[in-house]
């Protein structure tokens, strides 16, 4: 487990103190049908270059307790130095006594389009605007960083979530999409809204019992960790019952359905009658998953 009492490191190649994040960022841009052009390798170097090498906290970070994710960035067309397409972003983390990782974050970004001109710096400014593609990629960055710290303490991605949202004030003074309130209930404006509402305050509670009060105990007391988890689960129903079908919920399990599925149908036995209830009511869409669940 990435302790929670972050040592001091000196990492070979780097000055200073290892970056939080280790991700395997991809520009894919065979839908363009010119994917061998050189601006698309300068392009996902430079991005992997600035995602991996930025310190993005305050806090000390040794290699070991780097958090693993992914960004594949679909370029559908182009035109000189504008771009259109998605991104996919997603993270994991260690689950405590194993060699198992967990789902934490899944996104898939249909509102992504920006300007580049090869070989530009790449820079991020915490408190003003320098590019959507800078936008972008620091918003769900911040985002990841929030939804791994909410996993490890109750509400500890606070900090994190509100440089999230100051990305996004800022970066509505453009007219890219995602940004407002009119982008749409699945949109950038739409996570962190919902992720700072009290409306949905039990989703950061789940995200904490369920990983660190769940997960991460099963290594020595399995029925207990899945009767947690289970209890955690169980919190969605009232939030359910205020916003049906929530653009949380659809994250939530976006990225945990066939986790749960595996939870509950391996290991001791916990009474699973009203978690499945849950499940059905409230992630409707993994339907056939709820129904592999047997005892």
């Amino acid at each position: 487990m990435r302790n929670i009492f972050f040592s001091l490191f000196f990492y070979i190649g780097f000055v200073g103190f290892a970056q939080e994040l280790n991700c395997n960022l991809v520009v894919n841009a065979r839908q363009t049908g010119n994917d061998n052009q050189t601006i698309f390798k300068t392009l996902e170097k430079q991005l992997t270059e600035f995602v991996n090498n930025t310190k993005w906290t305050n806090r000390t970070v040794a290699p070991q307790e780097r958090i693993d994710c992914s960004m594949i960035i679909t370029i559908t067309e182009y035109s000189g130095e504008s771009f259109q397409g998605t991104i996919q972003v997603q993270s994991s983390r260690p689950v405590f006594g194993s060699s198992f990782t967990t789902p934490v974050y899944n996104f898939n970004d249909r509102d992504f389009s920006f300007r580049y001109l090869e070989f530009q710096n790449l820079i991020f400014n915490p408190s003003q605007y320098e590019s959507n593609l800078i936008s972008v990629l620091t918003f769900h960055i911040y985002i990841m960083l929030g939804l791994d710290a909410e996993t490890f303490a109750t509400k500890g991605g606070e900090t994190f979530f509100k440089q999230a949202q100051t990305i996004l004030n800022y970066s509505q003074q453009e007219n890219y999409k995602g940004w407002k309130l009119e982008d749409g209930l699945q949109s950038r404006f739409a996570l962190i809204d919902n992720l700072l509402s009290p409306t949905f305050s039990a989703y950061r509670e789940v995200m904490y019992r369920y990983h660190r009060l769940g997960l991460d105990i099963m290594s020595e007391n399995p029925k207990k960790g899945k009767e947690e988890i289970a209890s955690s689960l169980k919190l969605f129903d009232a939030m359910n019952s205020r916003r049906p079908n929530s653009f949380l919920l659809r994250t939530f399990f976006d990225a945990k359905s066939d986790e749960i599925e595996q939870i509950f149908t391996d290991g001791p036995n916990v009474n699973i009658a009203s978690v499945k209830e849950t499940l059905q009511n409230v992630a409707p869409m993994h339907s056939s998953k709820w129904a592999n669940i047997k005892f």
